[in-house]
């Protein structure tokens, strides 16, 4: 089947003006991920320089995912030009990829993390009868708005712009309202960094997320503001009630404690927290500390959090590199969860663990050895439009 027509490229796109109220004026909220999704934005993988030596192999995980992705619902893939549009649609038909689910996005990117430079997307309540739509470009009035932070490359690496450039690219290819999301520093609005990796919601008011990437780390996004200025950041952009905060991130992480390596909502007052039981490895502390706290937590409705430990692979070392192999960086979508693997005993303990979970969702692993030495696997990859 050929692949549909490429959405136009973001200088044709006419963005729809910010938005002047915040999205909790407006009543809007950050849906969960588990809630019905209209797509999943991914962008096809290009960086040869991320997969040192295992690039090659890449493109075949990312056609795996589109493929059980496209059995459930519609995949948004950001290509960078023509040339790479005919090589994804061609890989993609070979390993049997539904091309009649893909919308090809002309945008040029750095990587293809769309987890954190696409931007977050809040909804409002949808009218009763009101149908709700997945198509590129016919959103607006659908009651979903995309929140758009600035993308700095994770405070790491300098190659961000286009990632940023591409994010910004969303909200008019979908023909959404976009939030810029700004807050006042002194006489000055300053625009907030985040990325989607750094944070996860239960969709009740509730919000994960470490100190260590937003308040105190060497690569903080926003320090100025502080754990005060951070939450009511938060709650206004996604009408968040209440912040959970972690220390920190894991081991091999690049971005400075993304919450999405290790701990993770499966639903409402319900934790997935991984667990290193080996005493030397130097997750072993950081994962028990953040035990400690979620222990004493309560969520945004009053809730004492429910924890349910998720094994960790064999620590992964490549070239004398630690990786950041962890089976809570799954993904769920509408009729399924994406979950990494890593030729590891602890596989299947981790998707049992996940299918008891998820009980009306299909639990799939995706092979993702090869994939992680890029520092993220497949909630990494992946950013989900809601219905």
């Amino acid at each position: 089947m050929p692949p549909r027509k490429t959405a136009p490229r973001p200088a044709q796109a006419q963005s729809l003006a910010p938005t002047t109220k915040t999205p909790r004026e407006l009543g809007c909220r950050m849906p969960a991920e588990w809630e019905p999704h209209a797509a999943t934005w991914l962008a096809f993988p290009h960086e040869a320089s991320d997969w040192p030596g295992k690039f090659a192999s890449v493109p075949w995980v990312f056609a795996e995912i589109a493929k059980k992705l496209s059995q459930s619902e519609r995949v948004r893939l950001i290509v960078r030009d023509a040339r790479m549009k005919k090589l994804a649609a061609r890989g993609f038909a070979d390993a049997g990829v539904d091309l009649g689910q893909v919308d090809f996005v002309t945008n040029p990117t750095d990587r293809s993390w769309t987890r954190d430079f696409v931007p977050s997307f809040v909804v409002t309540p949808r009218k009763r009868g009101q149908k709700p739509r997945d198509t590129l470009g016919k959103r607006q009035a659908d009651g979903v708005y995309a929140v758009k932070w600035r993308f700095n490359g994770w405070a790491r690496y300098p190659n961000h712009k286009r990632d940023e450039a591409a994010g910004r690219a969303v909200s008019a290819q979908l023909n959404v309202e976009v939030f810029e999301a700004t807050v006042a520093i002194g006489k000055r609005r300053k625009r907030l960094v985040l990325e989607g990796g750094a944070i996860d919601v239960d969709g009740e008011g509730t919000l994960l997320t470490t100190e260590e990437c937003l308040l105190n780390g060497r690569q903080a996004r926003n320090p100025e503001l502080g754990r005060e200025g951070s939450e009511q950041a938060l709650s206004d952009y996604l009408a968040v009630d209440k912040v959970l905060w972690l220390e920190r991130g894991i081991a091999g992480d690049d971005t400075g404690g993304h919450v999405d390596d290790f701990a993770r909502f499966a639903a409402p007052g319900q934790i997935v927290l991984a667990q290193e039981k080996r005493g030397s490895d130097p997750n072993h502390r950081i994962l028990e500390a953040a035990r400690e706290r979620l222990e004493r937590a309560r969520d945004a409705r009053g809730r004492k959090v429910s924890l349910i430990r998720l094994p960790m692979p064999e620590p992964l070392v490549f070239a004398g590199q630690r990786l950041p192999a962890s089976y809570a960086n799954f993904y769920i979508a509408n009729e399924l969860v994406l979950v990494p693997t890593f030729n590891d005993p602890a596989d299947r303990t981790a998707l049992g663990i996940l299918a008891e979970l998820f009980p009306k969702r299909r639990v799939v692993g995706i092979h993702a050895v090869d994939l992680v030495l890029g520092l993220g696997t497949i909630h990494c990859s992946t950013q989900q439009e809601p219905l």
